[in-house]
């Protein structure tokens, strides 16, 4: 990926400087804790914890992205450096993938006859706060639609190449615009409205939502990379097959098999290998937000 040399973003906050968030509690998302016990393979895997389950997207039937709404403010999290250049190669790296995604998606929201509402990065050591509660390195990169913002541990691209078999600078673009893709859900207005279902619907059918959602943000992901590509043509074929391994690694059978030797289709909750790869293409070679109306697949 020729990523030195191309624009960053001003919207990354270094707080790798500063100390932890302890006695925060645990993560906070729409209001409602989530326990890091019943999160087993995030855990385990890192940057799969994602967001909250949203609902089923009705807004994909029009032209463009639907009205842009605010998320409102739980906590007030610390304040780093934003708008400061890092200096060194990992978070200039993605600095500038960031400053990609809200060029492409900037354009489209005004396709679409909005205003992108552009996310901070946050990038952090070991834990810190956030609206959603304490976020911390084992649960790999998380957005927080609570102040809207992705918060990183740039250690856990190690992890990723390593103990995950997903080397690559593309597969560290991949995840930096999966999260990304849920801060889009979270414009388009569904998060409340699925957040809204907890306790209406069984824990089953919430696990069914959430894996719809993960894998409507791979395919945003995906969307991202096919006009990121005709804007800029850094990848190559390689890149691409990079950003495909790794949502083959993060898949949930992929994930459960590895470390509990057996896989529980009930309790997957971002999707299998093969559909996370199959929605990351779609977006790939469609570039349509039409395309990841994961809801109403099959």
């Amino acid at each position: 990926m020729k990523w030195e040399g191309h624009e960053q973003s001003r919207n990354v906050e270094d707080r790798r400087g500063m100390g932890g968030g302890a006695g925060m509690g645990v993560p906070r998302i729409g209001g409602r804790g989530i326990g890091l016990g019943t999160i087993v393979i995030a855990v385990l895997a890192g940057w799969i914890f994602g967001i909250n389950p949203l609902t089923v997207l009705g807004l994909l039937s029009g032209g463009g992205p639907a009205e842009v709404v605010s998320s409102p403010q739980q906590q007030r999290a610390p304040a780093g450096q934003p708008g400061a250049a890092p200096k060194d190669a990992a978070a200039q790296f993605v600095s500038t993938v960031l400053r990609d995604t809200e060029v492409v998606w900037g354009q489209m929201f005004k396709a679409g006859g909005n205003a992108y509402q552009e996310p901070t990065l946050v990038l952090f050591r070991g834990e810190t706060r956030s609206a959603c509660g304490v976020g911390q390195s084992a649960m790999g990169p998380f957005y927080c639609p609570g102040d809207a913002k992705v918060y990183l541990d740039l250690n856990f691209f190690d992890t990723l190449s390593r103990r995950m078999g997903a080397p690559g600078d593309f597969a560290q673009a991949y995840v930096v615009a999966h999260e990304v893709g849920h801060h889009v859900q979270n414009l388009m207005g569904v998060t409340g409205k699925v957040d809204s279902m907890r306790g209406r619907i069984s824990q089953l059918e919430m696990n069914r939502l959430s894996v719809r959602v993960e894998l409507q943000a791979d395919c945003l992901a995906g969307v991202w990379a096919h006009h990121s590509q005709k804007g800029k043509g850094w990848l190559d074929a390689a890149d691409l097959q990079e950003a495909m391994n790794a949502a083959a690694q993060i898949g949930d059978d992929t994930l459960q098999r590895q470390s509990q030797g057996r896989v529980v289709p009930e309790s997957f909750t971002h999707g299998s290998s093969e559909q996370r790869m199959t929605w990351f293409k779609r977006g790939l070679e469609s570039g349509s937000v039409k395309q990841c109306d994961t809801f109403g697949a099959r």
